[in-house]
């Protein structure tokens, strides 16, 4: 792991009004990502985990407080700014999937590539690429609903890597597959992070969050403990 901060959020804060009420979603969170580390953001509901998953992912902005990613101040940004950001910074992952129907795999894996404005076959290949990287390279063709739920999950990982972003942000990525299929896609997560990848798994699942070697624990909008795993799980496997 490399002594870079991709992230430095100092003192954040997100206050909503609901109402007559205002609501401290965030009360002053800092902490620092460095490159290729594998964290798990954890937290009870209403702790604020979903509030800061969408600062991290450039979706809303602050109230106070700052959010450096790989140096440039994205808290002070406006929403095209953020929305560039979002796509050259960050590879999403949603438990929902978030695939176009009607599109094969091969086109919803290089999205990310059109919205930068790459060339059709650059593109193609670089979304080839990927696909195989994640066990699809035989899938290319195929349209969602022809594939299993890991297999729609693996082809939303590849999209998410498609441009070699800074991090990938993944929001409950099991939560929609079997325990089976959800240790198969916490495996390629290994596999990710061993490769270099910078990795943050926001989820309310003990299980799924043993599998970094990081837990940021979130209660009433600030950070109640932040700890390194002594023993993630699948740490000591071996991938070909």
């Amino acid at each position: 792991m490399s002594n870079k901060a991709v992230i430095h959020i100092k003192d954040l804060t997100k206050v909503y009004q609901m109402g007559q009420t205002e609501v401290h979603a965030l009360a002053g969170v800092s902490f620092d990502v460095q490159e290729n580390e594998y964290i798990a953001i954890m937290g009870p509901s209403g702790s604020g985990k979903s509030t800061l998953m969408n600062m991290i992912g450039c979706l809303d902005t602050p109230s106070s407080g700052d959010y450096v990613l790989n140096g440039s101040n994205v808290s002070k940004m406006d929403d095209a700014e953020l929305a560039e950001v979002r796509n050259r910074e960050i590879g999403f992952v949603f438990q929902t999937f978030n695939l176009l129907p009607r599109t094969s795999c091969l086109a919803n894996a290089e999205l990310p590539l059109i919205y930068a404005g790459m060339k059709a076959a650059e593109r193609h290949e670089r979304a080839k690429e990927v696909l195989t990287k994640v066990g699809l390279g035989d899938r290319i063709d195929h349209k969602p609903n022809e594939l299993s739920g890991g297999q729609r999950q693996r082809v939303a990982i590849a999209r998410a890597l498609v441009n070699n972003p800074s991090i990938i942000l993944a929001d409950e990525p099991t939560g929609n597959l079997d325990t089976k299929t959800g240790e198969e896609i916490m495996l390629l997560f290994e596999e990710l992070y061993r490769q270099g990848n910078t990795l943050i798994v926001v989820t309310h699942e003990q299980e799924i969050a043993d599998h970094a070697r990081r837990i940021v624990r979130l209660r009433d909008g600030v950070i109640e403990k932040d700890e390194k795993v002594e023993h993630p799980v699948l740490a000591n496997q071996q991938f070909a």
